[in-house]
């Protein structure tokens, strides 16, 4: 993300999300948004690869990374503070059509739901699509009111290692079962009436927070053992 963004429409737009006071109703041109939400503790090629993947085949205009303050879903303890994964996000998404977002701080929210809802309401000419990975699919019945968010607007469920047969033979993808849009016909889900999902079995990336900060704490372990060492 630059410091200071292009004069346009768009860039006011993100400088307003970020610092100033919420945009007005109905100024916004209709475009199609993807939105990628979770902890991003820390951001990882995973997320980036599936933002791209996204814009491709879904043919959006841009992706929203919503980094949330707390996931209701995760533990307190080992989640780096709030503007460190901001931070981090940013120098990861370097690229034009991705935006690092604190929307659901700004706006108050805790749950995906009432995030949504929220973004409905202030941009209702954008067409959003929910963007998550198989692993989400598989899960989503714990969420808060979960079916709400398959009735407000489509989703795009990206195939993840190990997640795709329990997403795909989930509570959520048999009920929907008669709403999902196939991958050939993606590129039309923004424009698609909810409920209306797809899977994408996009070439695999094995990127994982998870295994990310357990490598960190391997090697802050190993550089501490040396310490001693010496």
């Amino acid at each position: 993300m630059t410091a200071e963004p292009p004069r346009d429409s768009r860039s006011h737009l993100h400088a307003r999300l970020l610092h100033g006071p919420r945009p007005r109703l109905g100024r916004l041109p209709r475009r199609r948004i993807g939105l990628l939400g979770g902890s991003f503790n820390p951001a990882h090629g995973g997320h980036l690869h599936v933002s791209r993947e996204a814009l491709k085949r879904l043919d959006l205009d841009e992706v929203w990374w919503l980094v949330a303050p707390q996931n209701p879903l995760k533990p307190v303890r080992g989640m780096a503070p709030l503007q460190e994964r901001l931070a981090g996000a940013a120098r990861l998404a370097r690229d034009p059509h991705i935006h690092v977002l604190d929307l659901e701080r700004r706006l108050g929210t805790r749950y995906t739901v009432d995030s949504v809802a929220a973004l409905r309401r202030l941009f209702p000419k954008i067409r959003f699509v929910w963007l998550m990975g198989a692993d989400n699919l598989a899960q989503i019945r714990s969420w808060q009111r979960w079916t709400r968010i398959f009735a407000a607007l489509p989703i795009a469920v990206f195939a993840r290692p190990t997640y795709c047969f329990k997403g795909l033979a989930g509570l959520a993808a048999r009920r929907y079962g008669a709403r999902r849009v196939g991958s050939h016909a993606a590129r039309n889900l923004a424009d698609a009436a909810p409920p209306a999902w797809t899977f994408l079995p996009v070439k695999l990336d094995v990127s994982s927070a998870t295994e990310i900060r357990s490598h960190a704490r391997s090697q802050g372990k190993a550089r501490g053992r040396r310490s001693n060492i010496r």
